[in-house]
């Protein structure tokens, strides 16, 4: 896969020269999405561990002064599993949203016009305590979660489709490593020395609003993904001058007919539903690696470790004072993993060790491909259909982990572990065997890479390669030309 290979790739001076052909502007396009979307999920992950004790002492309060009724402790630690979870609920129904929404706005479109469900989620959350209503806290979250859902699929794919074939790893890399700042950002936020007082919780969720902001006002300024502009929509204008934005040096032209050959293959196609993209024969390997690649990343164990970081090092015996500054530090070895990849008493610590060793590698690996990987596996036609299909195993993985981690922990104690390691191993062994080597290749040429497992003959792929390309005239006109 291209992101494992420029983690993994020895050859730095290779991966250098890649890295000159970055343009400012898919730099600041890459850094601008991902930090008001990608950031936010990883956030939104993070961000009620802190505060737990505080939000179900709040549950309490507001049922008492209701209903005159004080829950048990197994009431309100269902209540608050609800208040993670939902987050995910919210995100499979927004992946759900995707195919319909990149089709009908495009990429950036999508983006910029999710942004205005966090306003809204935001506010709830914010105003949930001095309102003593819970039900705030919970749609809340949903909201944020439908918008994460959203984005989590559509920022991936608009960054897949402005990079050139040897970026597309790098770019992919930045959400992966904004969902880990993110993760960090509401660990350090939820320090009692900061937002960390019982006073500040409803503060501490509604923060969402502030990169989702600066995200609104600025990315409008950007253009288009070039291969909707021109596939989908078919404007070559809009495409060369989007190319021309987004590549300093490069032949545009190339481009241009890289995508026009892709359009004229599936002249005859309509963009596939999930329907018809689970039922199609040709891209049967890609929908189960994709499905592969999205559960295993979320059933690896890491929302766990993101949702309940302080209750996992409480029960492994950390003293109460020094758990949130232990949290901190799991989130800063995300973060650093992520960006540069590739005690009698300390006995107890040997768990913390444990947990960093699954975040460093998860951010090394896993984190960012299932986004990567989906884009890079099937063409224009499939993609939107693809992203939603992955997103919703995504977020329903998501949810039954948050749902459910707190009594399978309470049930077999730390041999819950045990689940979590199957499924890595399963994954990493599909991931050996079945997925091909995907750098530097174009969405053509990966589809063809597929066609042994999928059983397609060869005579069918021997006709796309022979369509005849329209040729760009002083990136005006179109022209044709004869088979020689």
């Amino acid at each position: 896969m291209d992101l494992l290979c420029v983690n993994k790739d020895s050859d730095s001076s290779t991966f250098l020269q890649h890295l000159k052909h970055l343009t400012k502007s898919q730099l600041a396009v890459a850094l601008l999405a991902s930090f008001g979307s990608s950031m936010l999920y990883g956030y939104n992950l993070a961000v009620v561990n802190s505060p737990a004790q505080y939000i179900k002492h709040f549950y309490n309060e507001t049922i008492i002064e209701s209903y005159n009724w004080t829950p048990d402790e197994e009431f309100l630690t269902v209540l608050h599993s609800l208040t993670v979870a939902i987050f995910a609920i919210g995100g499979m129904i927004g992946a759900l949203m995707v195919g319909t929404l990149v089709t009908k706005y495009g990429r950036r479109g999508t983006v910029v016009r999710s942004t205005f469900l966090v306003f809204i989620g935001g506010a709830l959350m914010g105003f949930s305590r001095e309102c003593r209503m819970p039900a705030m806290v919970i749609i809340g979250r949903f909201i944020v979660g439908l918008h994460s859902g959203i984005s989590f699929s559509v920022v991936p794919m608009y960054l897949s489709e402005i990079a050139p074939k040897n970026l597309r790893g790098f770019l992919g890399l930045i959400p992966s490593i904004h969902i880990c700042l993110g993760v960090f950002i509401a660990q350090v936020l939820g320090l009692h020395e900061l937002l960390g007082k019982e006073q500040h919780w409803p503060v501490l969720l509604s923060l969402v609003v502030c990169p989702t902001l600066v995200q609104l006002l600025l990315l409008p300024w950007f253009p288009e993904s070039p291969r909707y502009l021109l596939i989908e929509k078919g404007d070559v204008q809009a495409t060369i001058a989007a190319l021309k934005w987004y590549r300093t040096k490069g032949n545009i032209q190339a481009e241009v007919e890289e995508m026009q050959e892709e359009q004229r293959s599936l002249s005859s196609i309509q963009t596939i539903s999930v329907w018809g993209l689970l039922m199609d024969p040709c891209v049967r390997w890609q929908v189960i690696t994709v499905a592969v690649a999205n559960i295993g990343m979320q059933l690896s164990g890491i929302d766990a470790i993101w949702f309940y970081t302080n209750d996992i090092f409480k029960n492994a015996g950390i003293p109460d004072p020094l758990i949130q500054y232990t949290t901190v530090g799991t989130g800063a070895i995300e973060v650093i993993s992520g960006m540069f990849g590739p005690h009698m008493p300390f006995m107890r610590y040997i768990s913390v060790g444990c947990v960093v060793g699954i975040i460093a590698g998860f951010c090394i690996g896993p984190a960012g491909v299932p986004f990567l990987i989906t884009a890079e596996l099937f063409k224009q036609s499939h993609r939107p259909a693809a992203y939603t299909v992955a997103g919703c195993l995504n977020w329903l993985s998501n949810f039954t982990i948050g749902f459910v981690f707190p009594f399978l922990e309470i049930a077999t104690g730390p041999f819950c572990y045990l689940i979590f390691c199957a499924v890595c191993l399963a994954v990493a062994i599909y991931t050996f065997f079945i997925i091909p080597e995907t750098k530097n290749k174009t969405f053509m040429e990966i589809s063809q890479m597929f066609a042994a497992k999928n059983k397609i003959q060869n005579k069918e792929l021997s006709s796309i390669g022979q369509l005849k390309l329209d040729l760009m005239n002083g990136y005006g006109t179109l022209g044709h030309h004869d088979d020689k």
